[in-house]
């Protein structure tokens, strides 16, 4: 999926949707609750930009919807937020938990009421979602590996920056080894967590530096991270390295593969925008449209992984967003 001009597409989507139904409108307002984390690094700031960007858009074009976006710095006080929502009597709850063992309960007592529940990111322990969407994490690590193996010309050092030790990191990182132990001339000389922290990723990519003496490639899976990776290597006045591949698909470093650097050559799409995905649904899901020749309870929704390079870049950069 492309993903210029996305929020045209969500809303012709959400139109879509309500033509297929054939709904009838009711004179009430449908509540619908988005809750996230707070913008602790640079993909959750843009996760709360698309929910804002998603519901104006969305509230323009239907103005029998009422929308509440509320972030939380923490799962203490995400549940809260989830809690309030609920006594406001949302219709709908759209949430990427802060952290889905803390959230599970109070996403299931919402679930079990009948609110139409979309989980974005973060699965949950235990089913308790209408719809489950995400990007693809196992994919964001083969399209990075299977390019920069060929980047590399099947040869080289590397060094991997994890994120932050949940499922998903795993999933990135186990779909990225399968890949690299196809390719016996390839070394992983490490792999430590950077928690999807540019300072963290600068201190572990220090670490690096001082620790091995010939790096030809890293990959650190987060273009937060990747902020970190290319100051320490600016810094230490390193020349051996030649590829650093992030992900996510950040508008400052795919305005970096636009303008061709040098080192930064490619990303791999992530998009917070999947919360203005799950909002779409979500309204939908509110109306009673989601039914069962669309979408069986609990369903799930996997976007795809898409390679940026220098000759599509123009299609994912938002200049606007907040990631």
């Amino acid at each position: 999926m492309k993903y210029k001009n996305k929020i045209m597409k969500i809303v012709a989507a959400a139109a879509m949707l309500m033509t297929i139904a054939g709904a009838s409108f009711s004179a009430d307002k449908y509540r619908v609750g988005v809750s996230v984390p707070s913008a602790d690094h640079g993909w959750t700031a843009g996760l709360l930009w698309w929910a804002n960007k998603a519901t104006d858009e969305l509230s323009k074009k239907h103005d029998d919807v009422e929308f509440f976006v509320v972030a939380a710095s923490s799962g203490s006080k995400q549940v809260g937020d989830v809690e309030d929502l609920m006594i406001k009597g949302i219709d709908a709850l759209v949430i990427l938990p802060h952290n889905p063992a803390t959230l599970q309960k109070v996403i299931e007592e919402a679930f079990n009421s009948g609110i139409y529940t979309v989980v974005v990111d973060r699965e949950l322990g235990t089913s308790a979602q209408n719809l489950y969407i995400a990007g693809d994490n196992a994919g964001l690590g083969r399209v990075g590996a299977e390019w920069l193996a060929e980047e590399m010309n099947g040869k080289g050092n590397i060094v991997v920056i994890e994120g932050l030790q949940i499922p998903i990191n795993k999933q990135r990182v186990d779909a990225f080894n399968e890949v690299m132990a196809n390719h016996s001339n390839i070394k992983v000389l490490d792999s430590q967590p950077g928690d999807w922290s540019t300072q963290k990723a600068l201190a572990v990519m220090e670490n690096f530096l001082q620790k091995h003496p010939k790096i030809d490639a890293v990959w650190c899976q987060d273009d937060d991270m990747l902020k970190g990776v290319m100051q320490a290597i600016k810094e230490s006045g390193r020349t051996d390295i030649k590829t650093v591949l992030g992900g996510a698909g950040s508008k400052d470093i795919i305005k970096m593969v636009m303008d061709g650097d040098d080192v930064v050559r490619s990303t791999v799409t992530y998009s917070p925008s999947m919360v203005a995905d799950g909002i779409v649904f979500a309204v939908a899901g509110a109306k009673g449209e989601l039914v069962g020749s669309l979408y069986h309870a609990p369903s799930r929704v996997i976007l795809e992984a898409e390679l940026v390079t220098p000759e599509n870049a123009k299609d994912f950069y938002f200049p606007d967003a907040a990631f």
